[in-house]
């Protein structure tokens, strides 16, 4: 595990702070030998991922907007500028208003749905098209799902429409980047304490029944995710695309709770 990604050069997408699942990720492929690059927006994610790095080695940082085609193909290209290929990329962002995150779901806005889709999907696809031109050497690109795509889960509503959209863009990507030797998986998470998932209404009451009902009797970690995630940025995984791994203490093999 320690040498897994050595020499290899992987884009982060999506660290908020020290509890994003996105940072476990980071944290695992860094102590597995990455050289790592975070994408941030805006001045404050940029000093929160200055602090976060501070004892990382080879950590570079640049501005991205995925809402913006402009600020995505500028990403790319100074990546390639500087870096000249790369060999994975970690998608880990989404996004709805916190008011669309509970209730009945045929109550969210157009806007809402708009805005979820954008930021949670359609964002994947925009990545993945401008990050050919540096996964020239092949790659990986892994994107975050929960089981809320799969299965409707109370309150999270417009985030799982948008999750069930993320992982049949996977399927599509695998199907078309393939030809490219560029692998697209994604990891269902079981539910974590980020803030994120707070601004899911009844989060903690789900967290709670989770932990008595799955196999494992408890919750997963962002490290754990961060492994499998490493898996799959690695030659170990070469031949594996277009699939959706749960690392979820075995929640999706028992239906709903």
């Amino acid at each position: 595990m320690k040498s897994i990604l050595k020499d290899k050069t992987i884009l982060i997408m999506g660290v908020a702070n020290k509890w994003s699942i996105a940072w476990g990720i980071a944290e695992s492929c860094f102590e597995a030998g990455a050289n790592i690059i975070f994408s941030y927006q805006g001045e404050r994610n940029r000093q929160a991922l200055e602090k976060l790095t501070s004892n990382m080695r080879s950590v570079h940082l640049y501005k991205c907007d995925v809402t913006s085609d402009e600020e995505i193909i500028d990403l790319f290209g100074q990546i390639k500028e500087n870096f000249g290929i790369i060999n994975g990329i970690v998608h880990s962002i989404a996004f709805a208003k916190r008011e669309e995150l509970e209730g009945a779901y045929y109550n969210t806005s157009r806007q809402g749905y708009h805005l979820a889709q954008d930021i949670s999907v359609y964002s994947l696809v925009a990545v993945a098209n401008h990050a050919r031109k540096v996964l020239t050497d092949g790659g990986s690109i892994v994107t975050l799902t929960y089981f809320g795509g799969e299965k409707a889960v109370p309150n999270y509503n417009v985030m799982g429409v948008a999750k069930s959209a993320l992982e049949s863009s996977v399927r599509y990507l695998a199907a078309d980047l393939g030809v490219d030797a560029i692998r697209v998986n994604s990891i269902s998470a079981g539910p974590i304490k980020t803030l994120a998932a707070q601004g899911v209404k009844g989060f903690n009451d789900i967290l709670h029944i989770y932990e008595d009902k799955v196999p494992l009797k408890r919750t997963v970690t962002q490290r754990e995710v961060g492994d499998t995630a490493v898996f799959l940025l690695s030659r170990m995984s070469r031949g594996i695309t277009g699939e959706n791994i749960h690392v979820d203490a075995g929640y999706h093999a028992i239906g709903l709770l």
